[in-house]
Protein backbone atom coordinates (compact mmCIF):
# COMPACT_ATOMS: atom_id res chain seq x y z
CA UNK A 1 0.00 0.00 0.00
CA UNK A 2 1.59 3.45 -1.30
CA UNK A 3 0.96 6.11 1.46
CA UNK A 4 1.24 9.40 -0.40
CA UNK A 5 1.70 12.34 2.48
CA UNK A 6 -0.04 15.77 2.44
CA UNK A 7 2.95 17.68 2.83
CA UNK A 8 4.50 15.89 -0.17
CA UNK A 9 1.95 16.37 -2.66
CA UNK A 10 0.85 19.66 -2.19
CA UNK A 11 4.90 20.35 -2.23
CA UNK A 12 4.95 18.89 -5.18
CA UNK A 13 2.30 20.88 -6.88
CA UNK A 14 4.16 23.99 -5.87
CA UNK A 15 7.59 23.02 -7.14
CA UNK A 16 5.81 21.76 -10.41
CA UNK A 17 4.06 25.22 -10.91
CA UNK A 18 6.67 27.26 -10.22
CA UNK A 19 9.10 25.08 -12.28
CA UNK A 20 7.00 25.11 -15.59
CA UNK A 21 6.94 29.20 -14.71
CA UNK A 22 10.35 29.91 -15.70
CA UNK A 23 11.46 26.51 -17.66
CA UNK A 24 9.77 25.76 -21.22
CA UNK A 25 9.83 21.95 -22.03
CA UNK A 26 12.90 21.37 -23.64
CA UNK A 27 11.32 19.60 -26.86
CA UNK A 28 9.83 22.35 -27.39
CA UNK A 29 12.87 25.03 -26.95
CA UNK A 30 14.14 22.28 -29.58
CA UNK A 31 11.40 22.65 -32.08
CA UNK A 32 11.38 26.41 -31.73
CA UNK A 33 14.73 26.72 -32.70
CA UNK A 34 14.71 24.21 -35.87
CA UNK A 35 11.64 26.30 -36.95
CA UNK A 36 14.17 29.90 -36.16
CA UNK A 37 16.68 28.24 -38.31
CA UNK A 38 14.30 27.40 -41.65
CA UNK A 39 12.37 30.80 -40.69
CA UNK A 40 12.63 32.94 -44.25
CA UNK A 41 10.32 35.67 -43.10
CA UNK A 42 12.43 39.08 -41.72
CA UNK A 43 10.15 39.61 -39.10
CA UNK A 44 8.87 36.40 -38.02
CA UNK A 45 12.48 35.28 -37.52
CA UNK A 46 12.75 38.45 -35.25
CA UNK A 47 9.93 37.22 -33.30
CA UNK A 48 11.09 33.84 -32.70
CA UNK A 49 14.30 35.25 -31.52
CA UNK A 50 12.42 36.93 -29.12
CA UNK A 51 10.74 34.29 -27.34
CA UNK A 52 14.10 32.52 -27.23
CA UNK A 53 15.71 34.84 -25.74
CA UNK A 54 13.03 35.32 -23.20
CA UNK A 55 13.05 31.73 -22.46
CA UNK A 56 16.51 31.43 -21.91
CA UNK A 57 16.77 34.85 -19.71
CA UNK A 58 13.73 33.00 -17.65
CA UNK A 59 15.50 29.77 -17.05
CA UNK A 60 18.46 31.68 -16.29
CA UNK A 61 16.95 34.22 -13.94
CA UNK A 62 13.77 31.97 -13.24
CA UNK A 63 11.28 34.52 -13.76
CA UNK A 64 7.85 34.05 -15.71
CA UNK A 65 8.07 33.23 -19.46
CA UNK A 66 5.12 35.45 -19.77
CA UNK A 67 3.00 37.23 -17.50
CA UNK A 68 -0.18 35.47 -17.92
CA UNK A 69 1.04 32.78 -15.63
CA UNK A 70 -2.20 31.09 -16.67
CA UNK A 71 -5.29 29.24 -15.15
CA UNK A 72 -3.96 25.71 -12.97
CA UNK A 73 -5.09 22.42 -14.97
CA UNK A 74 -3.87 19.43 -13.05
CA UNK A 75 -4.62 15.95 -14.50
CA UNK A 76 -4.61 13.09 -11.72
CA UNK A 77 -4.14 9.28 -12.56
CA UNK A 78 -4.60 8.19 -9.10
CA UNK A 79 -3.97 4.50 -8.07
CA UNK A 80 -6.45 2.31 -6.63
CA UNK A 81 -3.96 1.17 -4.06
CA UNK A 82 -3.14 4.38 -2.72
CA UNK A 83 -3.98 5.63 0.73
CA UNK A 84 -3.86 8.68 1.35
CA UNK A 85 -2.37 10.83 5.14
CA UNK A 86 -4.10 13.50 5.53
CA UNK A 87 -7.45 15.04 6.38
CA UNK A 88 -7.85 17.57 3.71
CA UNK A 89 -9.45 15.90 0.08
CA UNK A 90 -7.57 16.16 -2.97
CA UNK A 91 -8.83 19.36 -4.42
CA UNK A 92 -8.24 21.53 -1.15
CA UNK A 93 -4.60 19.75 -1.47
CA UNK A 94 -4.01 20.97 -5.41
CA UNK A 95 -5.34 24.09 -4.22
CA UNK A 96 -3.09 24.81 -1.79
CA UNK A 97 -0.43 23.71 -3.84
CA UNK A 98 -1.04 26.67 -6.13
CA UNK A 99 -1.90 28.96 -3.44
CA UNK A 100 1.84 28.27 -2.50
CA UNK A 101 3.00 28.31 -5.87
CA UNK A 102 1.57 31.38 -6.98
CA UNK A 103 2.22 33.40 -3.99
CA UNK A 104 5.77 32.17 -3.50
CA UNK A 105 7.87 35.81 -2.48
CA UNK A 106 10.88 34.87 -4.78
CA UNK A 107 9.03 34.60 -7.79
CA UNK A 108 5.17 35.91 -7.77
CA UNK A 109 3.02 34.48 -10.13
CA UNK A 110 0.35 36.98 -11.69
CA UNK A 111 -3.03 36.40 -10.02
CA UNK A 112 -5.62 35.94 -12.59
CA UNK A 113 -8.45 33.72 -11.78
CA UNK A 114 -11.65 35.40 -10.95
CA UNK A 115 -14.87 34.27 -8.91
CA UNK A 116 -18.75 35.31 -9.45
CA UNK A 117 -17.21 35.71 -13.54
CA UNK A 118 -20.80 36.82 -14.45
CA UNK A 119 -21.32 39.06 -11.73
CA UNK A 120 -18.58 40.94 -9.99
CA UNK A 121 -15.66 39.23 -11.04
CA UNK A 122 -13.63 39.59 -8.20
CA UNK A 123 -10.03 38.30 -8.04
CA UNK A 124 -9.31 35.38 -5.85
CA UNK A 125 -6.11 36.71 -5.37
CA UNK A 126 -3.48 33.51 -5.36
CA UNK A 127 -4.78 32.34 -8.60
CA UNK A 128 -7.39 29.82 -7.03
CA UNK A 129 -9.06 27.45 -7.70
CA UNK A 130 -7.02 25.15 -10.54
CA UNK A 131 -9.21 22.95 -13.12
CA UNK A 132 -8.89 19.61 -11.70
CA UNK A 133 -9.50 16.00 -13.63
CA UNK A 134 -9.31 13.05 -11.88
CA UNK A 135 -9.00 9.49 -13.05
CA UNK A 136 -8.68 6.12 -10.61
CA UNK A 137 -6.89 3.60 -12.27
CA UNK A 138 -4.95 0.45 -11.54
CA UNK A 139 -1.80 0.35 -9.15
CA UNK A 140 -0.06 2.11 -6.47
CA UNK A 141 1.33 4.78 -7.48
CA UNK A 142 -0.24 8.52 -8.16
CA UNK A 143 0.61 10.24 -11.91
CA UNK A 144 0.04 14.05 -12.01
CA UNK A 145 0.16 16.29 -15.47
CA UNK A 146 0.16 19.92 -14.65
CA UNK A 147 -0.27 23.31 -16.91
CA UNK A 148 -0.37 26.86 -16.76
CA UNK A 149 -2.77 27.93 -19.30
CA UNK A 150 -2.83 31.39 -20.32
CA UNK A 151 -6.15 32.98 -21.38
CA UNK A 152 -5.17 34.39 -25.02
CA UNK A 153 -4.34 30.55 -26.09
CA UNK A 154 -7.25 29.43 -24.08
CA UNK A 155 -9.98 31.90 -25.82
CA UNK A 156 -9.29 30.79 -29.47
CA UNK A 157 -10.37 26.84 -27.99
CA UNK A 158 -12.93 25.50 -30.54
CA UNK A 159 -15.78 22.68 -30.72
CA UNK A 160 -17.78 21.37 -33.56
CA UNK A 161 -19.94 18.66 -34.03
CA UNK A 162 -19.47 17.30 -37.52
CA UNK A 163 -21.44 14.78 -39.36
CA UNK A 164 -19.45 11.28 -39.61
CA UNK A 165 -18.40 12.14 -43.16
CA UNK A 166 -17.11 15.16 -42.50
CA UNK A 167 -13.36 16.23 -43.22
CA UNK A 168 -11.51 17.22 -39.69
CA UNK A 169 -8.62 18.51 -42.01
CA UNK A 170 -11.28 20.88 -43.71
CA UNK A 171 -12.87 22.05 -40.49
CA UNK A 172 -9.41 23.18 -38.80
CA UNK A 173 -7.80 25.05 -41.91
CA UNK A 174 -11.00 26.82 -42.02
CA UNK A 175 -10.80 27.51 -38.32
CA UNK A 176 -7.29 28.17 -37.84
CA UNK A 177 -7.57 31.47 -39.58
CA UNK A 178 -10.46 32.71 -37.80
CA UNK A 179 -8.59 32.46 -34.17
CA UNK A 180 -6.43 35.01 -35.24
CA UNK A 181 -2.67 35.54 -33.45
CA UNK A 182 -3.92 36.28 -29.94
CA UNK A 183 -2.96 32.68 -28.94
CA UNK A 184 0.55 33.56 -29.95
CA UNK A 185 1.99 31.35 -32.81
CA UNK A 186 4.79 29.60 -33.32
CA UNK A 187 2.88 26.38 -30.63
CA UNK A 188 0.70 23.17 -30.41
CA UNK A 189 -2.55 22.44 -31.61
CA UNK A 190 -4.10 19.85 -29.14
CA UNK A 191 -7.06 17.75 -31.18
CA UNK A 192 -9.58 16.01 -30.06
CA UNK A 193 -11.81 13.92 -31.97
CA UNK A 194 -14.72 11.42 -30.22
CA UNK A 195 -16.68 10.58 -27.15
CA UNK A 196 -18.32 13.44 -26.31
CA UNK A 197 -18.87 17.35 -26.78
CA UNK A 198 -17.16 17.99 -23.20
CA UNK A 199 -14.70 14.09 -23.57
CA UNK A 200 -13.50 15.92 -26.98
CA UNK A 201 -12.49 19.30 -25.38
CA UNK A 202 -11.01 16.92 -22.43
CA UNK A 203 -8.89 15.10 -25.20
CA UNK A 204 -7.73 18.22 -26.89
CA UNK A 205 -6.50 19.60 -23.49
CA UNK A 206 -4.79 16.39 -22.58
CA UNK A 207 -3.33 16.54 -26.58
CA UNK A 208 -0.99 19.02 -25.29
CA UNK A 209 0.49 17.34 -22.91
CA UNK A 210 2.34 14.99 -24.88
CA UNK A 211 6.31 15.88 -25.93
CA UNK A 212 6.76 17.73 -29.17
CA UNK A 213 8.16 14.96 -31.56
CA UNK A 214 6.61 15.36 -35.27
CA UNK A 215 10.02 15.78 -36.67
CA UNK A 216 10.63 12.01 -35.25
CA UNK A 217 7.19 11.88 -37.39
CA UNK A 218 8.48 13.34 -40.85
CA UNK A 219 11.53 10.61 -40.12
CA UNK A 220 9.50 7.81 -40.81
CA UNK A 221 6.77 6.28 -42.51
CA UNK A 222 3.51 5.30 -41.26
CA UNK A 223 0.09 4.09 -42.02
CA UNK A 224 -1.14 4.88 -38.54
CA UNK A 225 -4.35 6.74 -39.15
CA UNK A 226 -3.96 9.76 -36.34
CA UNK A 227 -0.14 9.74 -37.49
CA UNK A 228 -1.08 10.32 -40.61
CA UNK A 229 -3.44 13.00 -39.93
CA UNK A 230 -1.18 15.13 -37.58
CA UNK A 231 1.30 15.35 -40.67
CA UNK A 232 -1.22 16.46 -42.93
CA UNK A 233 -2.74 18.60 -40.78
CA UNK A 234 1.18 20.25 -39.68
CA UNK A 235 1.97 20.72 -43.22
CA UNK A 236 -1.37 22.37 -44.56
CA UNK A 237 -1.90 24.84 -41.19
CA UNK A 238 2.07 25.79 -41.87
CA UNK A 239 1.00 26.72 -45.58
CA UNK A 240 -1.95 28.82 -44.48
CA UNK A 241 1.32 31.15 -44.08
CA UNK A 242 -0.20 32.95 -40.76
CA UNK A 243 3.70 32.20 -39.01
CA UNK A 244 5.12 33.54 -35.65
CA UNK A 245 2.72 36.25 -33.90
CA UNK A 246 0.95 36.11 -37.13
CA UNK A 247 3.07 38.24 -39.17
CA UNK A 248 3.17 35.87 -41.74
CA UNK A 249 5.99 32.89 -42.18
CA UNK A 250 6.43 29.30 -42.71
CA UNK A 251 5.96 28.21 -39.10
CA UNK A 252 2.72 28.62 -36.95
CA UNK A 253 2.41 25.40 -35.53
CA UNK A 254 5.50 23.44 -34.24
CA UNK A 255 3.18 20.10 -33.89
CA UNK A 256 -0.40 18.60 -33.92
CA UNK A 257 -1.36 16.36 -31.03
CA UNK A 258 -4.25 14.26 -31.58
CA UNK A 259 -6.14 11.90 -28.96
CA UNK A 260 -9.44 10.08 -29.69
CA UNK A 261 -12.14 7.66 -28.05
CA UNK A 262 -15.31 5.97 -29.41
CA UNK A 263 -18.18 7.94 -30.20
CA UNK A 264 -21.51 7.45 -31.22
CA UNK A 265 -22.47 6.18 -34.82
CA UNK A 266 -24.49 9.32 -35.32
CA UNK A 267 -21.35 11.55 -34.07
CA UNK A 268 -17.71 12.85 -35.18
CA UNK A 269 -16.97 15.55 -32.16
CA UNK A 270 -13.92 17.69 -32.66
CA UNK A 271 -12.41 20.28 -30.45
CA UNK A 272 -9.06 21.88 -30.82
CA UNK A 273 -7.37 23.84 -28.43
CA UNK A 274 -4.02 25.59 -28.83
CA UNK A 275 -0.91 26.24 -26.70
CA UNK A 276 0.85 29.28 -26.52
CA UNK A 277 4.78 30.60 -27.20
CA UNK A 278 4.33 30.25 -23.43
CA UNK A 279 3.81 26.48 -23.52
CA UNK A 280 4.09 25.52 -20.10
CA UNK A 281 3.66 21.96 -18.47
CA UNK A 282 5.25 19.22 -16.78
CA UNK A 283 4.87 15.83 -15.50
CA UNK A 284 5.84 13.60 -12.40
CA UNK A 285 5.15 10.40 -10.53
CA UNK A 286 4.37 9.95 -6.54
CA UNK A 287 5.09 6.68 -5.16
CA UNK A 288 5.61 6.91 -1.13
CA UNK A 289 8.69 8.16 -1.54
CA UNK A 290 8.63 11.89 -1.48
CA UNK A 291 8.00 14.77 -2.98
CA UNK A 292 8.65 14.69 -6.88
CA UNK A 293 12.23 15.60 -7.88
CA UNK A 294 11.94 17.91 -10.75
CA UNK A 295 14.80 17.65 -12.80
CA UNK A 296 16.23 21.60 -14.05
CA UNK A 297 17.38 21.56 -17.73
CA UNK A 298 20.33 22.40 -18.79
CA UNK A 299 20.92 26.04 -20.13
CA UNK A 300 23.12 24.25 -23.11
CA UNK A 301 19.44 22.86 -24.23
CA UNK A 302 18.57 26.77 -25.45
CA UNK A 303 20.06 27.69 -28.98
CA UNK A 304 23.11 30.33 -28.82
CA UNK A 305 20.65 32.75 -30.23
CA UNK A 306 21.04 36.56 -29.34
CA UNK A 307 18.83 39.72 -30.07
CA UNK A 308 19.34 43.48 -31.16
CA UNK A 309 17.21 45.99 -32.95
CA UNK A 310 17.99 46.29 -37.01
CA UNK A 311 20.06 49.07 -37.56
CA UNK A 312 16.67 50.43 -39.54
CA UNK A 313 14.43 50.45 -36.39
CA UNK A 314 13.17 53.92 -35.47
CA UNK A 315 13.72 55.27 -32.11
CA UNK A 316 10.57 57.48 -30.84
CA UNK A 317 10.41 59.73 -27.38
CA UNK A 318 6.60 58.89 -26.52
CA UNK A 319 7.17 62.42 -24.36
CA UNK A 320 7.71 64.28 -27.48
CA UNK A 321 5.83 62.25 -30.64
CA UNK A 322 3.17 64.24 -32.12
CA UNK A 323 0.12 62.79 -34.45
CA UNK A 324 2.43 64.10 -37.42
CA UNK A 325 4.95 62.20 -36.47
CA UNK A 326 2.87 58.58 -36.47
CA UNK A 327 1.60 59.52 -40.14
CA UNK A 328 5.58 58.79 -41.27
CA UNK A 329 5.12 54.95 -39.68
CA UNK A 330 4.65 52.57 -42.34
CA UNK A 331 2.88 48.71 -41.31
CA UNK A 332 6.09 46.09 -40.57
CA UNK A 333 8.33 48.90 -39.35
CA UNK A 334 10.31 48.49 -36.11
CA UNK A 335 10.27 50.79 -33.10
CA UNK A 336 12.06 51.47 -30.00
CA UNK A 337 10.30 53.23 -27.77
CA UNK A 338 11.74 55.56 -25.09
CA UNK A 339 9.43 57.70 -22.53
CA UNK A 340 6.22 57.28 -20.80
CA UNK A 341 3.06 55.49 -21.57
CA UNK A 342 -0.19 54.44 -19.63
CA UNK A 343 -1.41 51.14 -19.54
CA UNK A 344 -5.11 49.90 -19.42
CA UNK A 345 -6.59 46.23 -20.34
CA UNK A 346 -10.52 45.02 -20.16
CA UNK A 347 -11.64 45.68 -16.80
CA UNK A 348 -9.67 49.43 -16.53
CA UNK A 349 -11.14 49.84 -20.36
CA UNK A 350 -14.29 49.47 -18.60
CA UNK A 351 -14.36 51.99 -15.87
CA UNK A 352 -12.82 54.78 -18.18
CA UNK A 353 -15.87 53.82 -20.87
CA UNK A 354 -18.50 53.82 -17.81
CA UNK A 355 -17.57 56.94 -16.61
CA UNK A 356 -17.32 58.71 -20.52
CA UNK A 357 -20.89 58.03 -20.89
CA UNK A 358 -22.33 59.28 -17.45
CA UNK A 359 -20.17 62.36 -17.74
CA UNK A 360 -17.72 61.94 -15.47
CA UNK A 361 -14.16 62.94 -15.40
CA UNK A 362 -11.41 60.41 -15.54
CA UNK A 363 -9.47 60.01 -11.90
CA UNK A 364 -7.07 62.89 -10.82
CA UNK A 365 -3.73 62.29 -13.10
CA UNK A 366 -5.38 60.44 -15.56
CA UNK A 367 -4.44 61.78 -18.75
CA UNK A 368 -4.22 59.92 -22.05
CA UNK A 369 -4.06 62.75 -24.77
CA UNK A 370 -1.69 62.63 -27.01
CA UNK A 371 0.21 59.58 -25.36
CA UNK A 372 0.23 55.70 -26.03
CA UNK A 373 -1.58 53.10 -24.22
CA UNK A 374 -0.17 49.49 -23.72
CA UNK A 375 -2.69 46.48 -22.93
CA UNK A 376 -0.91 44.15 -20.19
CA UNK A 377 -1.49 43.33 -16.85
CA UNK A 378 2.23 42.44 -15.38
CA UNK A 379 3.58 40.61 -12.56
CA UNK A 380 4.66 41.80 -9.62
CA UNK A 381 8.06 43.34 -9.08
CA UNK A 382 10.83 41.16 -6.96
CA UNK A 383 14.27 42.63 -6.29
CA UNK A 384 15.42 45.52 -7.88
CA UNK A 385 12.70 45.41 -11.05
CA UNK A 386 10.96 47.83 -11.80
CA UNK A 387 7.96 45.79 -12.75
CA UNK A 388 7.68 41.98 -13.34
CA UNK A 389 7.51 40.27 -17.02
CA UNK A 390 5.27 42.39 -18.50
CA UNK A 391 4.26 41.38 -21.84
CA UNK A 392 1.38 42.38 -24.00
CA UNK A 393 -2.21 41.54 -23.86
CA UNK A 394 -4.78 40.33 -26.79
CA UNK A 395 -5.09 43.72 -28.64
CA UNK A 396 -8.70 42.39 -30.24
CA UNK A 397 -10.28 42.24 -26.90
CA UNK A 398 -10.02 45.82 -26.66
CA UNK A 399 -11.60 46.30 -30.19
CA UNK A 400 -15.19 47.54 -28.90
CA UNK A 401 -13.56 50.34 -27.21
CA UNK A 402 -11.41 51.63 -29.08
CA UNK A 403 -13.49 54.24 -31.44
CA UNK A 404 -15.07 55.78 -28.08
CA UNK A 405 -10.99 56.26 -26.29
CA UNK A 406 -9.86 57.39 -29.84
CA UNK A 407 -12.68 59.99 -29.84
CA UNK A 408 -12.85 61.03 -26.42
CA UNK A 409 -9.54 60.53 -24.35
CA UNK A 410 -7.00 61.68 -27.16
CA UNK A 411 -4.96 58.74 -27.62
CA UNK A 412 -3.05 58.41 -30.56
CA UNK A 413 -1.56 54.61 -30.31
CA UNK A 414 -2.59 51.61 -28.76
CA UNK A 415 0.33 48.69 -27.83
CA UNK A 416 -0.88 45.36 -27.62
CA UNK A 417 -0.48 41.70 -29.74
CA UNK A 418 -2.49 40.64 -32.43
CA UNK A 419 -4.46 41.52 -34.94
CA UNK A 420 -7.35 44.21 -34.79
CA UNK A 421 -10.93 43.44 -36.28
CA UNK A 422 -11.66 45.21 -39.97
CA UNK A 423 -14.16 47.79 -37.87
CA UNK A 424 -11.37 48.93 -35.41
CA UNK A 425 -8.98 49.21 -38.21
CA UNK A 426 -11.12 51.81 -39.83
CA UNK A 427 -11.61 53.46 -37.03
CA UNK A 428 -7.40 53.87 -36.25
CA UNK A 429 -7.61 55.08 -40.05
CA UNK A 430 -10.00 57.86 -39.34
CA UNK A 431 -8.34 59.26 -36.57
CA UNK A 432 -5.09 58.81 -38.04
CA UNK A 433 -4.01 56.99 -35.30
CA UNK A 434 -1.42 53.80 -34.77
CA UNK A 435 -1.39 50.32 -33.02
CA UNK A 436 1.89 48.73 -32.50
CA UNK A 437 2.47 45.20 -31.63
CA UNK A 438 4.96 43.93 -28.88
CA UNK A 439 5.77 39.91 -29.34
CA UNK A 440 3.58 37.54 -26.93
CA UNK A 441 5.84 34.98 -25.43
CA UNK A 442 8.61 37.72 -24.63
CA UNK A 443 7.21 39.28 -21.40
CA UNK A 444 10.59 39.19 -19.27
CA UNK A 445 12.18 40.75 -22.12
CA UNK A 446 9.96 43.67 -22.73
CA UNK A 447 9.79 44.29 -18.85
CA UNK A 448 13.65 45.30 -18.87
CA UNK A 449 13.16 48.00 -21.08
CA UNK A 450 10.55 49.59 -18.31
CA UNK A 451 12.88 51.60 -16.08
CA UNK A 452 9.81 52.67 -13.88
CA UNK A 453 6.44 51.81 -13.04
CA UNK A 454 3.75 53.29 -10.11
CA UNK A 455 -0.17 53.14 -10.51
CA UNK A 456 -2.09 55.82 -11.65
CA UNK A 457 -6.17 54.80 -11.13
CA UNK A 458 -7.69 52.21 -10.21
CA UNK A 459 -5.85 50.24 -7.85
CA UNK A 460 -8.42 48.06 -7.30
CA UNK A 461 -8.11 46.46 -9.87
CA UNK A 462 -4.65 44.81 -9.01
CA UNK A 463 -2.90 43.70 -12.58
CA UNK A 464 -5.08 45.06 -14.70
CA UNK A 465 -4.53 48.70 -12.63
CA UNK A 466 -3.55 51.44 -15.34
CA UNK A 467 0.08 52.07 -14.42
CA UNK A 468 2.41 54.78 -15.74
CA UNK A 469 5.07 52.64 -17.42
CA UNK A 470 8.45 54.54 -17.98
CA UNK A 471 10.55 52.97 -20.99
CA UNK A 472 13.91 52.86 -22.36
CA UNK A 473 14.06 50.90 -26.30
CA UNK A 474 11.05 49.29 -25.92
CA UNK A 475 10.45 47.04 -28.90
CA UNK A 476 7.32 46.92 -31.24
CA UNK A 477 6.54 46.90 -34.45
CA UNK A 478 3.84 48.95 -36.63
CA UNK A 479 1.00 46.36 -37.06
CA UNK A 480 -1.60 49.06 -38.05
CA UNK A 481 -0.76 52.37 -39.71
CA UNK A 482 -2.05 55.78 -39.79
CA UNK A 483 -3.53 54.83 -43.37
CA UNK A 484 -4.96 51.28 -42.30
CA UNK A 485 -2.68 49.11 -43.59
CA UNK A 486 -2.22 45.79 -41.00
CA UNK A 487 0.53 43.79 -40.90
CA UNK A 488 -1.59 40.92 -39.53
CA UNK A 489 -3.43 40.96 -43.52
CA UNK A 490 -0.70 41.79 -45.39
CA UNK A 491 1.78 39.40 -43.91
CA UNK A 492 -0.04 36.23 -43.61
CA UNK A 493 -1.26 37.02 -47.05
CA UNK A 494 2.48 37.12 -48.64
CA UNK A 495 3.70 33.60 -47.18
CA UNK A 496 0.27 31.69 -47.90
CA UNK A 497 1.04 28.90 -49.60
CA UNK A 498 -2.24 25.91 -49.20
CA UNK A 499 -2.68 26.40 -52.96
CA UNK A 500 0.16 23.66 -53.18
CA UNK A 501 -1.38 21.50 -51.18
CA UNK A 502 -5.11 21.24 -53.15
Amino acid sequence: MTIIKTKDFIQSIADAFQFISYYHPVDYIKALAAAYEREESTIAKDAIAQILVNSRMCAEQHRPICQDTGIAVVFLKIGMEIQWQNDMSIVEMVNEGVRQAYTNLDNPLRASILTDPIGSRNNTKDNTPAVIHMEVVPGNKLEVKIAAKGGGSENKSKLVMLNPNDSIVDWVLDTVPTMGAGWCPPGILGIGVGGTAEKAMLLAKEALMQPVNMHELQEKSTNNNIEQLRLELYNKVNALGIGAQGLGGLTTVLDVKILDYPTHAASLPVAMIPNCAATRHTHFVLDGSGAANLISPSLEDWPKITWKASKNTRRVNLDTVTKTDILQWKAGESLLLSGKLLTGRDAAHKKIINLINEGKSLPVGLDFNGRFIYYVGPVDAVNDEAVGPAGPTTATRMDKYTDIMLTKTGIIGMIGKAERGNKTIEEIKKHKAVYLTAVGGAAYLVSKAIRSARIVAFPELGMESVYEFEVKDMPVMVAVSSDGESIHQTGPAQWQVLEQFK
